[in-house]
């Protein structure tokens, strides 16, 4: 892959990350907000509310913990691509060693393995 490609592919993850970085700060920011309720709304709050209030309390919490779960993975596969950048091997199959199409890449710039690759293991994971 030429150097303006790598470059272009560089700068894409760097804007990935700072969008997943914002996402988990986000939702991190939220948790701090609905961690200590009665701070805000008075001591006995949590006694007062309505049953379906707690529920939809707790679902809100379970959905804020996935997205930042889901965001901290994400970061995770676009730090390990950026270190393949560093390394030289951004591009190439981690099973294969052959070289990942630029179309894979533009639509997932942290593609570590080839379509078939990947659905293989899917399937795999699935079996």
């Amino acid at each position: 892959m030429d150097k303006d490609k790598l470059d272009s592919f560089r700068r894409q993850l760097l804007a990935m990350k700072e969008e997943a970085e914002e996402q988990i700060k986000g939702n991190d920011s939220y948790n701090s907000a609905k961690e200590f309720p009665n701070d805000s709304i008075g001591e006995m709050s949590t006694i007062v509310n309505h049953p379906g209030d707690l529920g939809t309390e707790m679902h809100d919490r379970e959905t804020a913990h996935t997205l930042k779960e889901s965001a901290r993975e994400r970061l995770r596969d676009i730090e390990d691509a950026l270190d393949r950048i560093e390394e030289g091997t951004y591009g190439r199959s981690e099973k294969s060693g052959k070289p990942i199409p630029e179309e894979r890449l533009e639509a997932e710039p942290t593609a570590r393995l080839l379509v078939e690759e990947q659905a293989e293991m899917e399937e795999a994971r699935r079996a």
